[in-house]
């Protein structure tokens, strides 16, 4: 017989055989027992987790010689005929090429006929959502009112694409991804069926790149099998799946330990020469930490409930758990969290994870030494400048998600100097230094302000002097020195100045602009521009808007419509001016476009 691959080798045949959807098993096969089929099912779910098989075995419990059954005997002319896929009883259709009405109308015509062997014909249509809304629409009533030999069964893997009306006509079925340890205890049998030879945690490995598919799983294991032979080692496997090697993130690991910070940096060189991808293998350094950290909480007799690994990866993690406390292990992992969500965005990122990387390395000393503090959040990285982080937690336990703010000082005081007179007013709290501030408007419930860099400036101000802020010209420094924030920042509102804070209001859907102007070097960097501009400390706060709050534009909005006022007064002008007046009247156009040249355009 000719090689068959293991996903077709290894079908299952029965309701028995079927792994991972224990719901969808036993209702059909109670359905099938007691006679209660329906005329539509509707079977839904990612790729791989076993639609099309559980149609077929479906297809089989109808037709079987000894049924209809919920346990097929796979031994009869009808079940041998659908499981080679030549039953005429069982029409499978592709949804991806039959899309058409006309494919829909020769459905309903051959519908008509009673089966030829079995007691059901049942037409299994396979990525049913690709069918168009004329064939949709073309089924609708066949559907609801079939005859009583006919069974329909759709597959999709895109539920959202299927119409309300086909949906409240079927019974639908969600298969949902199979486990790990599912798919690991199918593969360990097929690797004794096939005589390979493989690893524990090969099995798991596999698992893990398969994403709760076993159709990718078997796939993946027949790759391995073309690549290695028989006998399959785990650095191979690892190459073929192009997955991070687990001695990279454990060198990592170790190098935290060791407050080894050369060590972690010549680990990630290791990863850029192998050609390894930087978010994938901070993924994989941000679920060990997680495992570190559920090992160091938990009993070891309970891991293995909680963690998916071999008993050996288990005894490690127990044994590294030791050496770290949970609260340090907590800020690892806010720290490589952080890191992971900057890869991103970020245009260099090996010099994200050797930050990354160093900070964490000297997170140990710096805790034992007392010279460090929490984190406060996995997305605000900790100011070794800032003065008021038990100001934070106490506007936290209040209910409002607020950093603790101060003043920039002014760009004359910026230097050693500054930092110094910084400790000493912490410790002083001069009577005229601002507090945190915190909105006393309760629908604004997240705002972040500039975090502090000093005190407020020595230089006096008069004391009826009201500061002005000119916030085109904000906006123009912004595009000028900071364009990859400067989208962002126009998303939102110029809510006001008020005092020496500017405040920018955000709609609930702007999260991504709110989020990325919420991190501290952007608001520094923008009340250092504010600050230039008003000459004078300003803070910047980011806020964001209820429905409550006065409708209006954006920046970008506001823009806009200023840079329209501006086409339609030099088109105004232009129309007017009397050689343009004679150049339309002789040629009998209209003008259709006006612009702006430069001087040097213009000379050239």
């Amino acid at each position: 017989m000719d090689y068959q691959v293991s996903a077709r080798k290894y079908r299952p045949g029965t309701f028995d055989d079927v792994i991972g959807q224990p719901h969808v098993v036993q209702t059909l096969m109670n359905a099938v027992s007691t006679k209660r089929i329906a005329h539509a099912y509707l079977f839904s779910g990612t790729r791989g987790v076993g639609k099309t098989t559980v149609a077929r075995i479906l297809a089989k419990a109808l037709n079987c010689e000894q049924g209809p059954t919920g346990q097929p005997c796979n031994v009869c002319a009808n079940c041998q005929e659908i499981s080679q896929g030549s039953a005429v009883d069982v029409v499978e259709i592709d949804g991806a090429s039959n899309t058409s009405v006309d494919d829909v109308r020769e459905i309903r015509e051959n519908i008509k006929f009673t089966p030829f062997r079995g007691h059901y014909r049942v037409y299994i249509i396979d990525e049913v959502h690709m069918l168009s809304n004329s064939a949709f629409n073309a089924l609708l009533k066949t559907l609801e009112e079939p005859p009583a030999h006919v069974v329909f069964i759709f597959a999709t893997t895109e539920i959202h694409k299927i119409p309300a009306t086909i949906l409240s006509r079927c019974q639908h079925y969600n298969f949902r991804r199979i486990a790990r340890a599912e798919i690991v205890a199918r593969l360990r049998h097929v690797a004794e069926q096939d005589r390979l030879v493989m690893e524990e945690r090969s099995f798991l490995a596999l698992a893990r790149a398969s994403e709760g598919s076993m159709r990718d799983a078997l796939s993946l294991l027949d790759q391995a099998v073309a690549f290695g032979g028989k006998t399959i080692s785990h650095p191979d496997l690892e190459v073929l799946l192009g997955a991070v090697p687990q001695e990279l993130v454990q060198g990592i690991i170790r190098a935290v330990m060791a407050q080894d910070s050369p060590a972690a940096l010549t680990v990630l060189a290791n990863v850029m020469d192998q050609g390894q991808d930087l978010r994938a293998f901070c993924a994989e350094l941000v679920e060990h930490i997680r495992n570190l950290l559920v090992a160091a909480v938990v009993p070891p007799a309970e891991l293995r409930t909680l963690i998916e690994s071999s008993d050996e990866d288990l005894t490690q993690l127990a044994t590294d758990a030791k050496t770290l406390t949970p609260e340090q292990l907590q800020e690892l992992m806010a720290i490589f969290t952080q890191a992971e969500d900057s890869l991103r965005f970020s245009a260099h990122p090996r010099f994200v994870m050797e930050t990354a990387a160093i900070r964490a390395t000297r997170l140990v000393r710096q805790r034992e030494s007392g010279q460090a503090r929490p984190l406060q959040s996995a997305s605000t990285p900790s100011n070794p400048r800032s003065s008021a982080p038990s100001q934070a937690g106490k506007a936290e336990t209040a209910g409002f998600a607020t950093t603790a703010s101060a003043v920039l000082p002014p760009l004359s005081e910026r230097g050693p100097s500054a930092v110094s007179r910084s400790a000493v007013s912490s410790q002083a709290k001069p009577e005229g230094q601002s507090a945190p501030i915190q909105s006393a408007d309760p629908s604004r419930a997240k705002e972040t302000i500039a975090a502090p860099a000093a005190p407020l400036a020595a230089t006096p101000q008069p004391p009826n002097r009201q500061p002005t802020l000119n916030w085109d010209a904000v906006q123009d420094q912004v595009a000028a020195a900071l364009p990859n924030i400067a989208p962002f920042l126009e998303a939102g509102r110029f809510v006001g100045m008020e005092g020496n804070l500017v405040t920018i209001g955000f709609a609930k859907q702007a999260t991504l602009a709110r989020t990325r102007l919420e991190k501290e070097e952007h608001l520094l960097a923008l009340a250092r521009i504010c600050q230039e501009e008003s000459g004078q400390p300003v803070r910047v706060r980011i806020v964001e808007l209820s429905e409550t709050d006065p409708p209006g534009p954006t920046m970008a909005q506001v823009r806009a419509a200023k840079e329209q006022d501006q086409r339609l007064v030099l088109f105004q002008q232009a129309r007017a001016n009397p050689t343009v007046k004679q150049a339309l009247e002789i040629f009998g156009t209209e003008l259709a476009e006006v612009r702006r040249v430069a001087q040097k355009e213009a000379s050239e």
